[in-house]
């Protein structure tokens, strides 16, 4: 974990300290079990809990001589519990304790990355309404297509991060396991009583079957959703990196008072916190492969799975973690030019509505390629040499003579390629989509929030 990423909610689960007082508690929890079925003395179990203590440089000073992490922390364990630890580690195996714990550190890893795309859900949510009547240009292959709203857009983002939401939450169940099942995974040394009541304490269910291991599909699984979540944190990142670049210049990050771009150019205001999320979706991602390559392990078990999963675990969690935390406040702080967004919208003289006058031609009895054609010609020579199109389109005989200067005219009209977002937003919020939304005025930076609930009622048509 690299502390320069690292939110200290997250790195918390993984610090050893956590990971022995998870070991010991389902250490203790067995004890407790076992003694329910007359396995151990009840007064030992009652031990375990008030005397159990451990050390961490002890344990590390143990594990350089056993070269065994849980034989040295269970050595280290009954110097402070004494004769009754003897009954500490009754029939299990090593895999008992790594896995359950592994999977209770994911599982509290799950509900930080729950809460942190709430967190990003409220933003976009807030700055949707915000904008949700604001025109801007569409574009697809990069290039202006047609009229759609900077609301859209971020609704659009919003309705990615609840499906997100919902990876987080599969992710989360696809590894709420636990395996107390003995060696090979048999229970020929334990009762499966004693995994039922470890995972009850814990917060998990008893494994379907363990074969000494958890199944790590269910860890490929997990990296698997936390993977595609990175890569909607990138393709966000990515479109506000492309709004804020000098010859869109659309949207921005907040450049804080003091804050320097560049330690050549005094003028820069660089995306860095976007580019930022770029490279941490890819981190995240980088996790995928190496969990699926541990789902073949040999037999009933082996170890090739142990390395990789100290490294990705920490790794993608803490990484995702501070990354939809700085998308959030990305979102929250974004800076919106809707003048410039007008400007963009207007650059081509008025070409985004070619498709309108397409298809108002053929439904005047021209054929689509003749329409095509006619529409066409106009546009590339307005494209290449500038002009409005609208004056083109008036001027020219084979539209004029289908269809009146008034007719051509309303064409134009922006407020056309609006008259939906009602619905895009009522699927996306429900019925408080239909709330108006906002136009916002043109010529300076939108970046105070408005919630929705305290919006103005907007004008049905956008100017």
């Amino acid at each position: 974990m690299i502390p320069r990423y690292t939110r200290p909610e997250m790195a918390a689960i993984w610090e050893p300290e956590q990971r022995f007082r998870i070991w010991f508690e389902i250490e203790a929890h067995a004890c407790d079990a076992q003694a329910e079925l007359g396995v151990i003395p009840k007064a030992a179990a009652k031990e375990v809990w008030k005397k159990g203590k451990w050390e961490i440089k002890r344990i590390d000073a143990i594990e350089r001589e056993t070269k065994h992490d849980v034989i040295a922390f269970l050595t280290n364990l009954a110097e402070y519990v004494g004769p009754s630890a003897r009954f500490v580690h009754q029939g299990m195996t090593s895999s008992d304790v790594l896995d359950t714990c592994l999977n209770v550190q994911l599982v509290r890893a799950a509900d930080l990355l729950i809460a942190d795309c709430d967190r990003v859900l409220a933003a976009l949510k807030e700055r949707a309404f915000e904008f949700k009547l604001l025109p801007t240009i569409g574009r697809s292959h990069g290039i202006h297509a047609e009229p759609t709203t900077f609301g859209l857009k971020l609704a659009g983002f919003h309705a990615e991060f609840q499906r997100a939401r919902r990876r987080l939450v599969a992710a989360r169940e696809e590894v709420a396991t636990c395996a107390i099942s003995g060696a090979v995974g048999t229970y020929a040394h334990i009762d499966p009583f004693v995994e039922e009541w470890v995972a009850k304490k814990m917060g998990l269910v008893p494994e379907t079957v363990s074969t000494q291991v958890i199944p790590r599909d269910r860890h490929a699984a997990y990296f698997a959703h936390l993977a595609v979540v990175a890569s909607s944190v990138e393709r966000l990142a990515i479109e506000i990196r492309h709004l804020q670049r000098s010859e869109v210049m659309e949207a921005e990050e907040f450049f804080s008072p003091g804050q320097k771009g560049s330690s050549a150019m005094p003028h820069k205001r660089n995306p860095v916190l976007t580019e930022n999320l770029t490279g941490l979706a890819r981190l995240v991602r980088s996790a995928v492969i190496p969990a699926l390559e541990n789902v073949a392990l040999w037999h009933e078990r082996d170890i090739s799975h142990s390395s990789v999963e100290r490294g990705i675990g920490p790794d993608a969690t803490v990484h995702l973690d501070f990354a939809l935390n700085r998308l959030a406040g990305v979102i929250e702080k974004l800076v919106v030019y809707p003048d410039n967004m007008m400007k963009n919208l207007d650059r081509f003289g008025g070409l985004v509505h070619s498709q309108r006058v397409l298809l108002a031609l053929t439904q005047a009895g021209v054929s689509r390629e003749d329409s095509y054609k006619i529409v066409q010609r106009h546009a590339h020579r307005i494209w290449q040499q500038g002009g409005d199109f609208l004056q083109a389109l008036l001027g020219e005989p084979e539209v004029t003579r289908k269809l009146k200067p008034a007719q051509v005219t309303a064409l134009f009209d922006l407020g056309y390629h609006l008259k939906h977002v009602d619905t895009i937003f009522t699927r996306v919020f429900g019925q408080e989509g239909a709330t108006p939304g906002i136009v916002k005025p043109r010529g300076k930076p939108a970046t105070k929030k408005k919630p929705a609930a305290k919006a103005k009622k907007a004008a049905k048509k956008s100017r």
